[in-house]
């Protein structure tokens, strides 16, 4: 079958291929899952003999599964048909709605805690799936919408696609009795067990759908090439893109050691001298890009720095010995002076000159005459380098309190390390770099507020303060503590993750309760607009309790809801007809018997029954007969009504003033926005408060109400909500940048080498921080 190869043409659906791609593939699937389903009786007995005094849980699982398993694989397939069928009506389900519930929950209810995890759980599933078959799953997208329409799908909307797949799952064990432990370890064994056969589905259904013609010569989509210089929003998203392929490449240098070699190598002319045709140019490349090549940078730009010898050496000072200079500092490890925890605590103070006085102060304890002792050039690289290196962390990074304490500690030990092992500071997967930037990440923004922050802030200072009482010369305790830290939070980011998804739900709720709010009061609005001179019992019922009903209708989900709402909306029609009926001077009418069933709906959902409902509907028929009478005297109020309103959306969560002012007068790049609002799910950013801070958020979810995007910080609680224009505004005054996924360490790196070289920055087109304003929604 021959078919146009233009992407861009909208098609006819075409059925019969639409019925082929989901005999091969739905009937697949669930055959995958069903077979799957009898293998998980030996994992979960193998979990229960060695789960203790848990074991129960997983012999109930078992015993569950085996009796619920024709319910469960019918479900499975039930959404699998439910998604195919609304791709055939050309509106594509999106698995991320389903899964967040829009179908079924009410709007402002918390989702228990298991369906989280199990929510949470399938995205891994998905996660994974989608990395292990990238390049079909590219294909699928663009072949199965092809014939569905030419609709443009994506992992959200693949009926079949990992993302579907996972909340089949979600919805197989939904109705299942499992405990919280069993049920994720059944949603394991779901991957384990379908990612091979699932992948082999793929490869061929995507084999026969070039097969039949269908854009057989497609390739994975890929991104464009090169545009001229892009919006400064282009650029922040790019390089973010860029440091994440550079980290998945596993290389050791980060992105600001290549932009520091490269200006490094122009200043001094060894680009020129290196520059070459073919092989030799790429060698030259090689050379300047590793290890020795970033040391020597460094040890260069560091010997400008200093200037001349320093004057001790000069006169003859004696210069402090290998040993000596461990001694001094196990010495300031162990029992820290009071000056120097003090420059710690400081914003202004520089820790490497701190540092350095310490430690030529100390040295006479070693029986060295005080002022004759100098340190060695290495050493005192060793020093300037750490001690700017904490001096931007500290400076830059939400640290305050006890974090900035906890993290301030760590300043002795690494100098250590500097002097013991100078590949710290180039090799990526070094244990203490490793170890700062988990200590760091945890600490970045860690007020102490919940329980769980404060059961990490703990845990921070265990490690801290083992480092400091067993570190001597042994860089193994660097390891050991790495992975003991890395493990705890493991179980650390399961809870973020939970507080994230809640996060994202709140803020849906809020949302939606602003939508409902919005679109009440302004149905009363059209009535009172429409008709200034409303008798005043009509009035008051349309603007108190006939709103806060048609809000709570409103939002509410389902078809229930959408019908309680739109018979709300038809009783304020008909108390207007009613009104003007009575204006036409009708008199002897039973007034309101038809809307007497609403009316005291009405007022239930305000606290009124019976005979209370009753005496308020009678003030309304009372009025309606004085109007037609002509008897205004004879209108009456309605009764003391119960004072009941909605919640309201925290202040907070309006975005800020000045951000709203240039949004709203398109002060903007719009060219920005728009990439704002195609930016993944996931991706993090850089804030930059008015003191200069720095704190990273990732985008969590994306309002499909306002377009709003929420953002949460390392623990995933919401601290930034806007809108992209907002955002936009923000890039324009430097109030955000790129996240760099290299860690704490490397973005201090960056940091030090901005300080040692200006140029650097300028060079790499870094957005300079202008005055700020006050960032939206920042918690």
């Amino acid at each position: 079958m021959n078919l146009e190869q233009n992407p861009s043409q909208r098609l006819q659906r075409d059925g019969r291929l639409l019925a082929m791609a989901s005999e091969q593939v739905l009937p697949g699937l669930e055959q995958a899952f069903a077979v799957a389903l009898t293998r998980f009786d030996d994992a979960l007995f193998d979990r229960a003999e060695r789960a203790g005094s848990a074991q129960p849980q997983f012999l109930d699982a078992m015993r569950e599964l085996r009796l619920r398993r024709n319910d469960i694989i019918a479900a499975f397939t039930a959404h699998l048909r439910l998604a195919w069928q609304a791709l055939e009506a050309g509106t594509p389900l999106s698995a991320e709605r389903v899964l967040a519930g829009d179908a079924a929950e009410g709007g402002l209810s918390l989702v228990p805690e298991h369906v989280l995890e199990s929510r949470l759980a399938v995205r891994n599933f998905a996660i994974v799936l989608l990395r292990d078959c990238k390049q079909q799953l590219a294909r699928i997208d663009r072949r199965v919408g092809w014939i569905a329409g030419g609709l443009l799908l994506d992992a959200d909307t693949n009926p079949v696609g990992p993302e579907h797949v996972g909340v089949a799952i979600h919805q197989a064990f939904a109705g299942v009795e499992l405990t919280a432990e069993a049920r994720l370890v059944v949603i394991k064994l779901c991957e384990r067990e379908l990612t091979p056969a699932i992948t082999k589905l793929y490869e061929s259904l995507d084999a026969s759908l070039a097969n039949a013609g269908v854009l057989p010569q497609v390739a994975p989509l890929r991104r464009a090439a090169a545009a001229p210089p892009p919006a400064p929003a282009a650029a922040m998203m790019q390089q973010a893109e860029q440091a994440q392929a550079y980290d998945a490449d596993g290389q050791y240098a980060p992105a600001w050691a290549q932009r520091f070699l490269d200006r490094w190598a122009q200043s001094t002319g060894r680009m020129e001298a290196a520059t070459g045709a073919g092989r030799a140019g790429h060698a030259a490349d090689e050379a300047l890009s590793g290890p020795g090549a970033l040391l020597e940078a460094l040890n260069e730009l560091l010997a400008q720095r200093r200037g001349p010898e320093p004057e001790a050496a000069a006169q003859g000072g004696r210069a402090l010995n290998p040993r000596e200079m461990m001694n001094v500092l196990s010495l300031l490890q162990s029992t820290p002076s009071a000056t120097l925890s003090a420059a710690i605590g400081e914003h202004g103070e520089s820790l490497a000159q701190r540092l350095k006085s310490e430690v030529l102060h100390s040295a006479g304890q070693l029986g060295m005459a005080p002022g004759s002792a100098r340190l060695e050039a290495a050493d005192e690289d060793a020093i300037d380098l750490v001690g700017m290196l904490f001096d931007v962390m500290l400076d830059e990074r939400d640290l305050a309190g006890r974090s900035r304490e906890l993290i301030g500690r760590l300043i002795v030990p690494f100098v250590k390390v500097a002097l013991l092992d100078r590949r710290m500071f180039v090799q990526k997967t070094h244990p203490a770099r490793r170890l700062l930037n988990s200590l760091a990440e945890a600490c970045e923004g860690n007020t102490g507020q919940t329980p769980a922050e404060r059961v990490l802030m703990a845990k921070v200072e265990e490690i801290t303060e083992r480092l400091v009482a067993e570190f001597n010369e042994n860089l193994a305790i660097f390891l050991t503590l790495e992975e003991e830290f890395r493990d705890f939070l493991a179980q650390h980011r399961r809870k973020v993750e939970i507080a994230e998804r809640r996060a994202a739900e709140t803020q849906r709720g809020q949302e939606r309760l602003e939508q409902a709010r919005r679109r009440a009061a302004a149905e009363v609005a059209r009535h009172l607009d429409n008709d200034p001179q409303l008798p005043k019992a009509i009035a008051d019922f349309l603007s108190s309790p006939w709103q806060h009903h048609l809000a709570l209708c409103l939002l509410r989900e389902g078809e229930e809801a959408q019908q309680a709402a739109s018979e709300a909306l038809q009783l304020g029609d008909a108390l207007i007809e009613e009104l003007a009926e009575a204006r036409r001077n009708i008199v002897g009418k039973p007034w309101l018997q038809a809307q007497q069933p609403g009316l005291r709906r009405v007022f239930a959902s305000i606290g009124l029954h019976d005979d209370a409902a009753s005496a308020a509907i009678d003030a309304l028929h009372d009025t309606l007969q004085a109007v037609a009478e002509r008897r205004p005297q004879d209108e009456r109020e309605l009764p003391e009504l119960p004072q009941v309103v909605l919640p309201s959306v925290p202040a907070a969560d309006a975005p800020a003033e000045d951000l709203q002012q240039a949004a709203a007068s398109e002060n903007f790049n719009h060219a920005d926005a728009d990439r704002f609002r195609q930016m993944a799910v996931g991706t993090w950013l850089d804030f930059i408060d008015k003191d200069g801070k720095v704190q990273a958020g990732k985008l969590s979810w994306v309002s499909p109400i306002s377009g709003r995007l929420l953002f949460v910080n390392r623990r995933g609680v919401r601290f930034c909500v806007a809108s992209p224009e907002e955002l936009a505004v923000m890039v324009q005054l430097g109030r955000l940048r790129a996240h760099a996924s290299d860690g704490a360490f490397d973005s201090a790196m960056q940091g030090v080498i901005d300080r040692l070289d200006p140029g650097v920055a300028a060079a790499a087109g870094d957005p300079v921080v202008k005055p700020p304003v006050q960032a939206p929604t920042v918690h």
